[in-house]
């Protein structure tokens, strides 16, 4: 096997970490576990399936019968003789066949005719559900001789194909749809439904020790496999019965040492119990849980199943108490002893709490002494007792065993022997030697401190350390060192045990991961291991089967020898002993040779030996235990490479210490794959030993000894299987195996006597070898308020936990650093002491620690009083933990776990009332209601509303206007009538209108109430709200009345009452179909002014049954259900026109008069302006045909289309027709609507080609006693208004803040974007944003000088976060004057016409009032409070909150803007943010006194140069220095540069956005974030450092840094030389994000040093910025240019991206052809470049195109009108033309992805003469439309040859 395509690279990492560095590196106690199959190819395990041979696993999944999918059961004897076909095949064809065979089963599942069954089954149901209810029309298309297409081979001629197209042209898609359904067969059979686990029955040996552990703490002493886990469960029921009768919550912790028995366990739980069991280990991120998430789990759990260590952390963090567990079981409870967490949670925690509080404890073990063995019977005693101590429990154990020997099954022991291996002394010294130099080369590394005075077994969590090192990145060649020699010391530990060959695999496995690390190009140290590593590769290369043969016997061997499967002779259970292998026994010749020569140990020879005794074995599953990870990788790797060994699939178990994500799931898919016979064999090591409980496992392996007694007991009881084997391989003749096996069996049993019998230990009570539990004072460090603790035991850990959550770089490792000094003392032992430094950006560097006795000791001693230190300096939280910068009031916000939106995003939205300015209320408008005296006297102020056009029309309708006044109770601002509002009347016509005080004026009662009636009839017909003006509610809240007014000039125009008296007065409005809304008297539900597309007819009906004539166009009601209503009058035929006079509906009236009215028709409802009398024009005129219809007439005059679609007899045929057009609804004036005009309202009124025009017959007509002007002019008033009410709320808002600043401006920033007006809020919340980050992020670096940018940074996010600024928008109530809906005159409510509350913004679809009912009273149930109130005018809305978020801080840009920082500052105060500072505290709080920086490293830089630089001199040079200085510099005393960064960052964008804010006044706010993200951004900023020549002033220790910046200077230098090049962060080459970090910490030391003063700060990096961004010279990404290119010309994009070790590769499809691709190391930037390439090479295409375009346009001279598009449009008008059926088009074919999705369709037509044509298919096109389009272009080619003309 190659080694690229063997292990996952990150297993190989970590292969060498349990090979031992000597005083190099300490072994980790709590590792957790991972599995690898044997084969994996680099993408994790994407292989695992591969790795099945075909027909063996499979069937032999499971002993039991397996039911096969058409309901015949098949049983062991066919899978047998599949089996044994199989094995033939295999040793006929050797390994190819079955190579082969793999692939077939991987591509058809389990069993191949099911699939094809299936596939058809799928493919027969897909095409029906496709073509829908079209059964016959499917027999057509099927009927075709052919189909024509285009061909594929360049030529666009056509090509004939015989059949249907599915048969031949769908076949990819076919196999595609089959090759999906293969693939899933195997996992629609794996999903059955889960079979119901079986309840165990306890058994009464298992019943005699739950009684024992219900009445007191009990260990439960008994084998493997006798059900100590349904004791457990059993006990845990009995608690959960007995407190559930109390009504009390029980919470029982289920501890294990191990991973996988995490879910295991778990498992067993939940199944066995049926209640809520939380499962955990470190790989689920608990660590970064905070107590408010345990809290929940802790709550909503009953038991928890979870490793030691997260339980010991829980409560040391005091996150839960030992007194609110109730049961504590501890699994493979012999663990507990010295510092293991099992050990340390008992004596910290249980033996700390009083007595009564401590929960039950019950210890599960096999064996409860876990050592090496006992001596004595004694020995084993104290042991004993000892654990019994520790756990504060009574060992139970069976005294009678021959019920557990009846249950529990004992694998047959057997000893195998192998010869010593012989030494390959000179390849072991050669690569010692390589140890030598790599660790001469970590000696001479600059990180000596970590090497040079503790050992690793004394430096606590180096384990740790050194994954950090490896996982982060390294600096130096020295940083990987100390992995580069565990790894040499693996391959030298797999030459000695294993062999050359496994040393060569395991060499080249490690350098293969390193080679395919990502972190390759960065890190020097990968290269320093990789040029070692290519060396052993190449000393230990060589092939297993060079020469073997020979050396074998001497002469050769046929290939059917080397297979040979003859009987075995020896007897069963027996083994052959390890002699000389001669070719026919079962072992691969190449393997004989092989031992002669080393590559190859006579171990694993031996063990080859073994596993073929198995080859004929039915249900073969088997574990082999070894004790290094390497040889638990490699030997998987040995079986695949050997033809015999073909019937095992094997795979790897191993630990490991790496936090990586996935690896549990894969260990638990590795287990999971064993236990159904995926996998027959794992190579484990010791993770596997405990608890794994895999029933049908009948083979354990030991080929390395177990190293403790009971390691021996528990690998033993592995085997489940009764009759299993337990085969432990011995060295032969080497003394301490036989030793050791002989020990195992005698403690073995001294143990289980010692259990029954209990030695008296009496007179030991007193000695050292007896236990005490009291713990010890003075080692621990206690919050007083949460109770948490940190303890020497756990205070390195915890500092190493605080190191690594300080912000850092992938180039600088922050972890402390220990210093050791050794104290001699002639009289007494030597003593230590310990310095700690912590990483530069801690609040504090240094720490000595006490004299102690110990290395060890003086260790945690300094990190217990670093604990104590950092927690009083608040970098710890009382729940000492590290502190992020949350803040108290910050922690209410928590995601919701019903997965609802949070506070502060767009999508929480809530119901708002609308607000009202105060100014409008008015009592005044309630009269009429009380006494009928008419004397008193109402004093009103009037405004007319004055109107001023600008542009012209040439629709004279738009300028016959009437003018109006409004009357209010209040004067207004005067800033209310300085405004002007901008109507959008017409696409060439605006008009500015405002008001005018015209006077106050005082009015009678019943002059008020006659104001009132006009108000209501107006704006009733206006807004289409049917409401009586005797009836109708009035709200005080909004008091104002729209009247009409008379007067040529401004100063005189009156009331004008005469026109009121005649409009209040007729008594036209008793007809209902004058009123509003006689769709609802007629019963249509058809909205009378539902705008242009309900007036032809397009309206729906909602919730009744539909009329007899509806869905013929425009059909209502048939006219005879008006006329029984008597509204019409019954007329004789033909009666006596007089000249000039016009019969109308119900009155005559005179023709000169109609024009300029408005009339409502009988027939439908509708009302229309009249336009003019056509004299010229009477009913008998014929009807006018569509344009463009060519069919036959369908009807032949005015009155016989009347009476076809109405039913209207006509009586005054001869009268003229007036000519009218539809009234339209009231449209929101306020919206520019004619820039980008969508759906009806672009088709406006305002050019007569546009506007529609009606014929009506009169006497179908009543005349509306509202003229059109006064429509047209009232239907202006609610847009005037909706701004009025605005800005006084505007003004009122204002007023409440209390600064001097325009209230139009408030008005923009409380205006959002979607209300689609002329302005918005979005550039003055640019600008706002900016300035609240800069203030807050000030305030806090000045407050908190000894916080680090991390905590910084957060209490940053919860002071200007949105869910903050939300609440404060919320307390002060800002919901209310917040515009947010684009206006709709249907929602708007005028005084006394309330809208209709139902309908939507988009003034679509129109309600019942039956149905309005029902919407009012669901939304009543919905809000709480029942907030929709029937009497209350203002509307209620819907906000986001980050629309509140988002006007706060256009607040904020506004005062700003307008009054500089003191208004800013004004009102932030007010809304809540605090931030103020006394100036007198700012200067104590200086980050540090000037000067402390040493000489030595000031005069190590360049002050002149930086200074020159930036035209700057600095008062305190510490500023600067700081500011140049990076974390991976080794500390002396110098802070790096984050927090000058933090600072720096916030007052660059601040002054940034500013200057962009003021100078480019009109640029749309879309434009301006752009300009602003342009400018603002770390690309833009490195590139200037590097322009400017600061990065060579940086302080950093990391090569790999200075290696990436030098790499990005040169391309920078050689961007810089392209002619008129300026990236602004958009360049080809990614820029190192310290580059652009230090030019921001600059800013913020000269902020600092100029007496935090922001305009020289501006002054300093103003000319640095140049040339800064402009409109013009802003790139667009060319990510995004694509994008937008490819939606606008509807084609499909897609991206590709690979990664082959160091280089990303990313490829640019559109509409399925590659037209980009790129390589980078980095992903992004890989796309970037492809996305440009491709942007070019489509520009070529098309320039190219054009040009021969034009160069054709040319040579065909006149022809050109031959060159027309053919469509759809063509083809449908020559079906017309003919008369024949439109066209009949179907989808053959649809796919691809979502964004690049492909349509093919076919088109055939029916012709009159010929018959149907053949089918026509059309290209792949990515969009209906267009695939249609090209099916159509081809049918009319067609067409043209059979009909021999030219479409």
């Amino acid at each position: 096997m190659d080694g690229d395509k063997d292990l996952n690279p990150s297993y190989w990492l970590d292969a060498c970490e349990d090979i031992d560095l000597g005083e190099f590196v300490q072994p980790d106690s709590a590792a957790a576990s991972v599995v690898v199959p044997s084969d994996v190819d680099p993408s994790f395990f994407d292989g695992v399936l591969d790795s099945i041979p075909a027909g063996v696993t499979l069937v032999e999944a499971e002993p039991v019968v397996t039911p096969v999918s058409n309901g015949v059961k098949r049983g062991h004897g066919e899978a047998n003789k599949s089996n044994e076909a199989e094995v033939g095949n295999r040793e006929r064809f050797g390994k190819r066949v079955r190579v082969e065979r793999e692939r077939v089963c991987r591509k058809r599942g389990r069993d191949s005719r099911d699939c094809d069954v299936r596939d058809k089954g799928f493919t027969r149901r897909r095409e029906q559900h496709c073509n829908g209810g079209r059964g016959n029309r499917d027999a057509d298309w099927r009927d075709g001789r052919g189909y024509w297409e285009r061909d594929r081979l360049g030529t666009s001629d056509m090509v004939f194909h015989p059949g249907s197209w599915e048969s031949s042209g769908n076949q990819d898609v076919k196999a595609h749809v089959e090759k999906n359904n293969g693939g899933n067969e195997g996992e629609l059979k794996k999903d059955d439904p889960k079979k119901k686990v079986a309840r165990e029955h306890a058994r009464k040996y298992q019943l005699d020790v739950l009684e024992h552990a219900k009445n007191k703490n009990t260990i439960a002493f008994l084998e493997t496999g006798a059900g100590k886990t349904l004791i457990a469960v059993l006990l845990i029921k009995s608690m959960y019965d007995d407190l559930h009768k109390q009504g009390k919550k029980m919470l029982a912790v289920f501890l294990v040492p191990k991973v996988p028995l995490v879910y295991q366990q778990a498992e067993v739980i939940r199944e066995q119990t049926g209640y809520e069991v939380g499962h955990y280990c470190g790989e689920m991120g608990q660590d970064f849980w905070d107590a408010r998430r345990w809290q929940r789990e802790f709550e909503k759990k009953h038991v928890l199943v979870m490793t030691a260590q997260i339980l010991l952390n829980i409560l040391r963090h005091s996150i839960i108490k030992m007194e609110a567990i109730n049961l504590l079981i501890l699994d493979e409870c012999h663990h507990a002893v010295k510092k293991h967490p099992y050990s340390l949670v008992m004596s910290e925690f249980y033996h700390t709490t009083a007595k009564e509080k401590r929960p039950s404890v019950f210890g599960m073990t096999a064996s409860p002494v876990n050592l090496k063995g006992v001596s004595s019977q004694v020995d084993c005693a104290i042991k004993i007792r000892n654990l019994e101590t520790k756990l504060d429990s009574v060992v139970c154990t069976i005294k009678d065993r021959k019920e557990l020997e009846k249950h529990v099954p004992m694998p047959i022991e057997t000893v195998v022997e192998y010869d010593k291996a012989a030494s390959l002394w000179s390849l072991h010294e050669q690569i010692k030697q390589m140890e030598v130099e790599v660790w001469k080369a970590a000696q001479s590394s600059s990180r000596r401190s970590k090497w040079q005075f503790m050992g690793a077994r004394d430096a606590g969590g180096v384990k740790e350390e050194l994954r950090q090192v490896y996982g982060v990145s390294e600096r130096t060649e020295g940083d990987g060192a100390a992995n580069l020699i565990q790894k040499l010391r693996a391959i030298n530990y797999a030459l000695d045990e294993l062999g050359q060959w496994c040393a060569y695999k395991v060499a080249e496995s490690f350098l293969t991961a390193l080679q395919s690390d990502e972190r390759a190009n960065f890190q020097l140290d990968v290269k320093f291991q990789e040029s070692y590593l290519s060396k052993v590769v190449s000393l230990l290369q060589c092939q297993l089967s060079e020469g073997a043969v020979l050396q074998n016997n001497g002469g050769e061997v046929s290939e059917k020898g080397c297979e040979s499967t003859c009987a075995d002779e020896t007897e069963e259970g027996e083994l052959p002993d390890t002699q000389v292998v001669s070719g026919g026994e079962h072992v691969d010749v190449v393997i004989g040779a092989a031992v002669a020569d080393g590559k190859v140990t006579p171990k694993v020879q031996s063990l080859i030996q073994i596993l073929l005794k198995y080859q004929h074995m039915e249900d073969f599953r088997a574990i082999i235990f070894v004790e290094r990870v390497v040889a638990a990788l490699v030997l998987p790797k040995v079986f695949a490479e050997l033809p015999s060994l073909n019937f095992i699939n094997s795979a790897s178990l191993i630990g490991h210490n790496n936090s990586q994500e996935m690896r549990s799931s894969q260990m638990q898919d590795t287990i999971s794959r064993f236990r159904d016979g995926r996998v027959t064999l794992l190579v484990a090591t010791s993770v596997a030993e405990e608890g794994l409980d895999i029933r049908q496992c009948n083979v354990v392996i030991r080929f390395d000894l177990a190293k403790t007694v009971l390691a021996y007991i528990q690998s033993r009881g592995r085997a489940r299987k009764p009759g299993s084997d337990y085969i432990l391989m011995v060295e032969r003749g080497n003394l301490s195996h036989e030793a050791f096996l002989r020990n195992a069996r005698n403690s073995e049993e001294t143990l289980r006597k010692e259990a029954i019998e209990r030695t008296d230990l009496s007179h030991l009570k007193d000695t050292s070898k007896l236990i005490s539990i009291e713990p010890s004072l003075g080692t621990v460090y206690q919050v007083e308020s949460t109770g948490a603790v940190v303890s020497l035991n756990s205070a390195v850990g915890l500092i190493h936990f605080y190191c690594s959550q300080l912000p850092s770089d992938r180039y600088s490792i922050l972890r402390p650093e220990f210093t050791m000094e050794r104290h001699e003392n002639p009289e007494s032992p030597t003593e230590y002491s310990c310095r700690l430094q912590l990483p530069c950006n801690a609040p504090f560097e240094n720490l000595e620690g006490p004299v102690c006795s110990s290395m060890r000791v003086a260790q945690q001693a300094v990190c217990l009083a670093a604990c104590k230190k950092l927690h009083e300096m608040g970098a710890f939280t009382d729940m000492l933990l590290p502190d992020k910068g949350s803040k108290g009031e910050g922690e209410k916000a928590d995601e919701n776990d019903e997965g609802d939106p949070l506070p502060g995003t767009a999508r929480h939205r809530e119901f708002y009332p609308e607000g009202v300015a105060n100014i409008l209320q008015g009592d005044w408008i309630l009269s009429g209601r009380d006494a009928h005296d008419n004397s008193k006297l109402f004093r009103l102020y009037m405004y007319v509303v004055k109107c001023v056009n600008a542009g012209s029309t040439k629709d004279s309708f738009l300028t016959q206007v009437s003018v109006f006044a409004v009357l209010f109770g209040n004067e207004l601002d005067a800033e209310v009538l300085s405004m002007s509002t901008e109507l959008f009347i017409a696409r060439t016509m605006t008009t500015e209108a405002s008001l005018v005080f015209r006077g106050c004026i005082e009015v009678t009662k019943s002059q008020l109430d006659s104001l009132k009636s006009f108000h209501v009839r107006l704006m009733s017909i206006v807004l289409d709200v049917d409401v009586e003006p005797s009836t109708t509610p009035w709200d005080p809240a909004k008091a104002y009345l729209f009247v009409p007014v008379c007067g040529i000039k401004e100063h005189e125009k009156q009331i004008d009452w005469d026109t009121i008296e005649n409009i209040i007065q007729t008594s036209a409005w008793n007809n209902p179909l004058q009123r509003a809304r006689p769709d609802v008297y007629l019963g249509t539900n058809e909205r009378t002014l539902g705008g242009d597309r309900r007036e032809y007819g397009y309206g729906k009906l909602r919730g009744q049954k539909s009329h007899p004539t509806y869905g013929v166009r425009g059909a209502v009601a048939q006219f005879d259900v008006v006329k029984a209503s008597g509204l019409v009058p019954d007329r004789a035929a033909n009666g006596n026109l007089t000249h000039g006079k016009l019969m109308m509906a119900d009155s005559c009236a005179d023709a000169h008069d109609l024009v300029g009215r408005i009339v409502t028709a009988a027939h439908s409802g509708k009302r229309f302006y009249i336009d003019s009398v056509r004299f010229e024009m009477t009913a008998e005129n014929s009807f006018p045909r569509k344009d463009g219809y060519l069919g036959p007439l369908e009807y032949t005059s005015f009155a016989d289309y009347y009476k076809q679609k109405y039913g209207v007899d006509l009586m005054y045929k001869q009268q003229p027709l007036i000519r009218g057009r539809g009234v339209s609804y009231c449209k929101n004036l306020l919206s520019p609507r004619f820039e980008h005009s969508e759906g009806p309202e672009g088709e406006s009124e305002d050019t007569p080609d546009k506007t529609y025009y009606l014929f009506l017959p009169p006497e179908l007509c009543f005349v509306h006693p509202l003229s059109g002007s006064l429509i047209r002019g009232a239907q202006r008033l609610p847009s005037i208004m909706r701004r009025v009410e605005s800005m006084l709320l505007a003004v009122q808002l204002k007023n409440v803040i209390s600064y001097p600043v325009p209230a139009y401006k408030i008005l923009e920033a409380l205006t959002a974007a979607s209300c689609q007006e002329t302005f918005c809020y979005e550039r003055a919340e640019l600008l706002g944003d900016a300035y609240l980050k800069w203030v807050v992020s000030r305030y806090l670096f000045l407050r908190h000088p000894q916080k680090h940018e991390g905590q910084l940074t957060r209490m940053r996010q919860k002071m200007v976060s949105n869910m903050v600024l939300y609440q404060y928008a919320l307390t002060k109530g800002l919901q209310s004057y917040i515009q947010a809906d684009r206006f709709a005159p249907s929602r708007w409510a005028a005084p006394g016409v309330l809208p209709v509350f139902d309908e939507d913004d988009k003034e679509t679809d129109f309600l019942s009032d039956q149905e309005t009912g029902e919407i009012a009273e669901t939304i009543n149930d919905e809000l709480e409070d029942g907030e929709l109130d029937e009497g209350d005018s203002s509307s209620y809305r819907v906000l986001s909150s980050k629309t509140l978020a988002d006007v706060v801080e256009a607040l904020i840009g506004v005062y700003y803007v307008e009054g500089g920082k003191q208004a800013a500052n004004h009102f932030m105060k007010w809304v809540g943010i605090q931030v103020d500072f006394d100036p007198a505290t700012e200067i104590e709080t200086q980050a540090r006194p000037p000067g402390a920086v040493p000489d030595s490293i000031l005069r190590s830089v360049d002050f002149d140069a930086i200074e020159g630089s930036l035209n700057f001199k600095f008062e305190d040079k510490s500023l600067l220095v700081e500011a140049i200085t990076h974390a991976s510099r080794p500390s002396s005393g110098v802070s790096c540069y984050q927090r000058l960064e933090f600072v720096g960052d916030a007052v660059l964008d601040h002054l940034i956005t500013k200057h962009l804010f003021f100078m480019y006044t009109d640029l749309p706010p879309g434009r301006l974030t752009d300009l602003r993200a342009a400018a603002v951004n770390n690309e833009n900023f490195a590139r200037v450092v590097v322009k400017h020549r600061l990065h060579v002033h940086l302080r950093h220790g990391s090569s790999a840094l200075e290696k990436q910046i030098r790499d990005f200077v040169k391309e920078v230098e050689s961007e810089v030389s392209k002619p008129g090049f300026n990236s602004f962060g958009l360049g080809d080459c990614k820029a190192p994000k310290v580059l652009g970090d230090i030019f921001e910490s600059i800013a913020g030391a000269v902020f600092l040093d100029s007496q935090r003063d922001t305009s020289s700060v501006w002054k300093v990096f103003q000319p640095l910025l140049h040339p800064t961004v402009t409109p013009e010279t802003l790139p667009m990404h060319p990510v995004r240019e694509l994008q937008e290119r490819c939606q606008q010309q509807a084609e499909g994009l897609e991206y590709k991206a690979t990664r082959n070790g160091n280089v990303a590769t990313v490829q640019v499809f559109v509409d399925g052809v590659q037209v980009g691709v790129a390589q980078n190391p980095q992903k992004k930037m890989a796309q970037k470049l492809a996305a440009r390439n491709a942007l070019a090479a489509l520009k070529a295409k098309e320039t190219e195109a054009e040009a021969a375009k034009e160069k054709e346009n040319e040579e065909n001279g006149k022809k050109k009108n031959g060159s027309q598009t053919f469509t759809r449009q063509t083809l449908n008008d020559i079906c017309l033309r003919r008369n024949w059926p439109m066209p009949s088009y179907r989808c053959v074919s649809e796919g691809g992805p979502a964004h690049a999705k492909r349509f093919i369709f076919a088109v055939r037509v029916n012709t009159s003469d010929k018959g149907w044509t053949d089918e026509c298919v059309g290209e792949p096109m990515p969009s209906v439309k267009k695939a249609k389009d090209s099916a159509a272009a081809l049918l009319l080619e067609l067409l043209n040859r059979l009909y021999a003309y030219n479409c």
